[in-house]
């Protein structure tokens, strides 16, 4: 069901005519029932939005002037994380101090809304933001990279100035992947000082921001920030490859709803060490289609021969 808020915003948007505000409260409504389980209810909001959307599919531009961001209601949940326990547990801890935010305010407390999160590609950095976004029934929020950095002096900042202005009057969660192309180290900047104006712009900014919108940032390699920015975010996320138990868990998640007889062997996760988990992931979807199109059980040795198939990859790059 909808909030009070919410539906006084669609009333808003509504007297205001403003239909891209209308769209992103009924998604934001389709997030929350989709969370609660109303599946059923939360697609039907989704294909009513489609139809007034001129773009097809489930992302959405958030208004003809604005390609720095692109919106995404995802329907993922903890439940499909597999990580390690103890960044599950600070995961956990980030929609706990969101939900209680009132609580935590009428102490003079924050909750965590500004999070960075590194490591690995494929470990599941912009999963876990699609993640957050689905449990706190907010829209998600991707900052297209591309649109926001360019070549023309003090361009790229006025454009992050206009990002944080939405982040302060659209609550959702705001997705900087690939941030190291804003937030690289100040002293390795060897052009005309302008990437030390824009990470000045960010650090201006994101210390300025008391919204209640969720920001991300993710970064394949944290040696390439700036150590200023550190301090900036409420908490730092490393994201690793997966361990023994991690692989065997994802294994089992994504095989058991396909085949509840497979049992993972030792051979599977000793041939699987140093994949990615969203390499393992290809792995379980490559092993199913050959099930389904060869018409037979999922064997050990053609898991195998598809993690030797992924490691390949690696020996002749």
């Amino acid at each position: 069901m909808a909030t009070a808020d919410q539906i006084k915003n669609l009333v808003r948007a509504y007297t205001d005519r403003d239909d891209e505000k209308f769209k992103t409260v009924v998604l934001q409504i389709a997030a929350h029932e989709a969370r609660i389980g109303h599946d059923n209810t939360a697609r039907e909001l989704k294909k009513t939005v489609d139809s007034l959307s001129a773009n097809s599919g489930r992302i959405l531009r958030i208004h003809s002037g604005n390609t720095m961001l692109q919106m995404s209601v995802p329907s993922v949940f903890m439940k499909d994380l597999i990580v390690s326990r103890d960044l599950e547990q600070r995961l956990q801890r980030v929609l706990c101090e969101y939900h209680n935010r009132r609580k935590l305010q009428s102490f003079g407390l924050t909750n965590r809304r500004k999070l960075l999160m590194e490591g690995a590609p494929g470990t599941g950095k912009t999963f876990t933001a699609s993640i957050i976004a689905s449990e706190l029934g907010l829209p998600l929020y991707t900052v297209q990279m591309d649109k926001l950095v360019t070549k023309y002096m003090g361009e790229t900042s006025a454009k992050l100035h206009q990002v944080f202005e939405y982040i302060s009057s659209e609550e959702g969660v705001y997705f900087f992947d690939e941030f190291d192309a804003i937030g690289s180290d100040r002293n390795l900047d060897n052009e005309v000082g302008e990437m030390r104006r824009i990470l000045n712009s960010f650090l201006q900014f994101i210390e300025m921001d008391d919204s209640e919108s969720i920001i991300v940032a993710a970064t394949n390699n944290q040696k390439l920030l700036d150590k200023a920015l550190f301090r900036r975010f409420d908490d730092v996320l490393h994201y690793d490859l997966p361990l023994e138990d991690e692989v065997i868990r994802l294994f089992k998640y994504k095989l058991e709803a396909y085949d509840e007889e497979f049992v993972v062997s030792s051979d599977i996760v000793d041939c699987a060490n140093g994949l990615s988990h969203a390499e393992i992931i290809r792995i379980c979807d490559d092993a199913i289609k050959t099930s389904i199109l060869y018409d037979k059980k999922i064997s050990t040795s053609d898991l195998l021969r598809l993690i030797d198939e992924r490691h390949m990859i690696y020996k002749e790059a």
